[in-house]
């Protein structure tokens, strides 16, 4: 039994002036309760929830179904604590009364009994119900799943809403600005006997729960109160609390450690050319790289003393244990460099070809042939011409974003170019046609450095290091912008293609001279353009990122022909397949607005040309679209 119910356990008027005081302020909340628990208020808002510790036996986990809400008390359920917090209860109340002309108290408890299955009892007081509100309350809890299973919801009304042993909250009778409502949950997270927690069933109940109670929320506020939310998600917790500033702060630290890219990607790219050609193509070429700077022990190490399980909101909590996951891989990558664990390394994180994408690459590939010999001849610009030209492009972002901190960099120590950390990488033997300078300027600039930089601006720093599974979205992006400028020509998407086939052949053991062969002879690839590919995908060991730009690209078109909003995914490095979750961060105002637009999402032409996709738009007809 709980004993802690001294006078220093007790709330006292002081504590509760000072929680009056910061309410109505309308300012952010989060004070200790005396004794146990917590007070977390975001800002003014119609509803408040409550859950008391029960006083006679431990209840693992149901607290933390509420830790996502926006406004909840966690209090103790001991007698001598009661008096105090329903004083708390009231004063909190009726400030929101005071704000909105009424506000819900719900109040949360666990079973006595457990079920295997996920359940709910929505306790209601017996005069004054509020019938619709229950309606909507026992549809949102219906509409949940929970591994799979749709839980079981009924209602019962009683003269008090309470836990058993316990009083109530506050008076029910009459017809009152305050709604009292009881949620009683089936605790199928955690064994029947010993009361151990089962993490993944807890985790999903509390963001099925939680997206449920916003719902209701938004039903009470346009039913019962002035206010008039445009969304449920605007209901939600826009404050940060110091475990998720640390964690975000921790996870990009780890990030920004180590460049996969850069540690994979071969210093002496031109001589291997070289040394393939001079040896007939058949023989693989011996590959260098930077080294390491890096202990992956050590880096792990930080990484999981990261406190990703202190975050209390669902929707952070998955999103930084996704890209936690992903770092981790990653730094198996880093350790696993040329040998064969790195291939199934770059498998987990990049994922497996697809059925759907071998085919749709087979089919560009053979829709598209080849270019003939001499096809891309035409004015080309050097190093020093082309990084000119990248400078003044930055000029333009740094007149919407005074100070951008993004530079352009000749080296030495690469081939081609790339973003790295926001800055634009050229190698001083790099060229680049000038028939493709525009779509090569959107794709580097106007895709990668505009969402790094944007990102920079977000208060989750994560969107400027990337989501875990960001790739995709980001190189279908880029793809697109080449597109918008009209500069994607057929070769570039056979190109795309091609680099699909390469990583199927890669995972289906093939050599790095199979693969060259099987681009060549097959497909019909020039050698240079081949080698390219191959060199892209067998470096480090077998590294299966090259199929993320065709996989990215075919998404991108299914959500702007879905009516998806292009703008929003310039945010940060964001992953397509939770955008709902972005948008979600976007109405709670937890996400702000990009200062920077791409310059491709600009101009007659360019908005023409997406006007286009929006209305649907397979790859195949994007071919067509192309010229030559």
């Amino acid at each position: 039994m709980n004993t802690e119910t001294g006078n220093k356990a007790v709330i006292n008027d002081a504590f509760i002036d000072e929680v009056r005081a910061a309410l109505t302020k309308n300012v952010y909340l989060r004070r200790r309760l005396p004794g146990w628990g917590r007070i977390h208020i975001d800002r003014q808002l119609p509803f408040l929830c409550v859950y008391r510790r029960p006083p006679d036996h431990p209840d693992a986990g149901t607290r933390r179904l509420l830790l996502g809400e926006a406004a909840y008390i966690l209090a103790p359920g001991e007698p001598p604590a009661q008096a105090g917090l329903r004083r708390l209860v009231a004063a909190v109340t009726a400030t929101q009364v005071t704000a909105f002309g009424a506000t819900l108290l719900l109040e949360l408890w666990a079973a006595t009994e457990a079920r295997d299955a996920p359940g709910f009892r929505i306790v209601a007081p017996r005069r004054h119900a509020p019938t619709p509100l229950l309606e909507s309350l026992e549809s949102a809890l219906l509409s949940m799943t929970v591994d799979g299973v749709a839980p079981r919801v009924e209602v019962s009304y009683h003269e008090t809403v309470a836990p058993p042993g316990l009083a109530p909250l506050l008076e029910t009778a009459g017809a009152p600005a305050v709604w009292l409502i009881g949620i009683e949950v089936s605790p199928h997270y955690r064994d029947r006997i010993t009361g151990e927690l089962f993490p993944f069933e807890l985790q999903e109940l509390q963001r099925g729960l939680g997206h449920a109670l916003k719902q209701v929320f938004y039903s009470f506020a346009h039913a019962y109160t002035s206010q008039r939310p445009a969304h449920h998600h605007m209901l939600g917790r826009r404050a940060m609390t110091s475990a998720l500033q640390a964690t975000d702060r921790q996870m990009v630290e780890v990030s920004e450690r180590f460049d996969l890219l850069l540690h994979v990607t071969p210093v002496n790219a031109g001589d291997a050319w070289a040394e393939f050609r001079r040896r007939g193509f058949e023989q693989t070429p011996e590959l260098h790289y930077r080294p390491r700077p890096v202990d992956p022990g050590l880096l792990k190490r930080q990484l999981y003393r990261i406190p990703v399980e202190r975050i209390e909101d669902p929707t952070l909590a998955a999103i930084y244990a996704a890209k936690r996951d992903e770092l981790d891989r990653q730094i198996n990558m880093i350790a696993d460099r040329n040998t064969p664990r790195f291939l199934r390394g770059s498998q987990q994180v990049y994922g497996e070809v697809e059925a759907w994408l071998l085919q749709l690459a087979r089919q560009l590939v053979a829709q598209i042939p080849p270019a003939e010999a001499g096809e891309e001849a035409g004015q080309r610009l050097d190093a020093q011409a082309f990084a000119a030209r990248a400078e003044a492009e930055l000029a333009h972002y740094r007149r919407l974003m005074p100070g951008l901190p993004a530079r352009v960099e000749l080296r030495d120590d690469m081939t081609g170019i790339m973003v790295s950390r926001g800055h634009f990488l050229v190698a001083r033997d790099a060229c680049v046609a000038a028939a493709r300078l525009d779509a090569v300027l959107a794709h580097e600039i106007g895709t990668h450095v505009v969402t790094y930089h944007n990102g920079q601006h977000q208060p989750l720093r994560l969107l400027h290091a990337g989501m875990a599974n960001y790739e995709p979205l980001q190189e279908g992006l880029a793809v697109l912008a080449e597109f918008l400028t009209g500069q994607l020509d057929r070769e570039r998407l056979r190109q795309l293609a091609g680099r699909v086939l390469a990583v199927h052949s890669l995972t289906q053991a093939a050599s790095f001279t199979d693969t060259f062969r099987e681009l060549t002879r097959r497909h019909g690839f020039a050698q240079r353009q081949a080698f390219a590919i191959t060199l892209r995908v067998h470096r480090g060991g077998g590294f299966t990122k090259d199929a993320v730009y065709l996989r990215g690209l075919a998404g991108l078109l299914r959500y702007l022909g879905e009516g998806g909003d292009i703008e929003r995914l310039y945010l940060g490095k964001i992953d397509l397949e939770q955008i709902h979750l972005i948008e979600e961060l976007q109405w709670r105002k937890v996400l702000r607005p990009p200062p920077l637009r791409p310059r491709h999402l600009q101009g007659e032409e360019n908005r023409a040309r997406l006007a286009w996709l929006q209305q649907g738009v397979s790859l195949s007809r994007l071919v067509e679209a192309c010229e030559r």
